[in-house]
């Protein structure tokens, strides 16, 4: 398995719909979606991509594998 390359917010979240969650969501701050009883943080859209260790950390919170993610692509 490779690194994880950086994302646009937009493509992240056309990805963990693919994977079954619903939303985004407003949830405060953030937008949030969620799938079962896992609700995750999106990060607001900003001109930059969403770098690998915040993709890392997104997808540890909603309970993704490396392996559910790279069949999504």
């Amino acid at each position: 398995m490779g690194k994880l390359a950086p994302i646009s917010q937009r493509k992240l979240v056309s990805r963990l719909r693919r994977l079954g969650f619903d939303g985004p969501v407003p949830g405060g701050r953030h937008p949030v979606m969620r799938r079962g009883d896992i609700t995750v943080v999106i990060p607001n859209p900003h001109e930059a991509d969403i770098g690998p260790g915040l993709l890392s950390q997104i997808l540890r919170d909603g309970g993704v594998t490396r392996k559910e993610w790279e069949s999504t692509n």
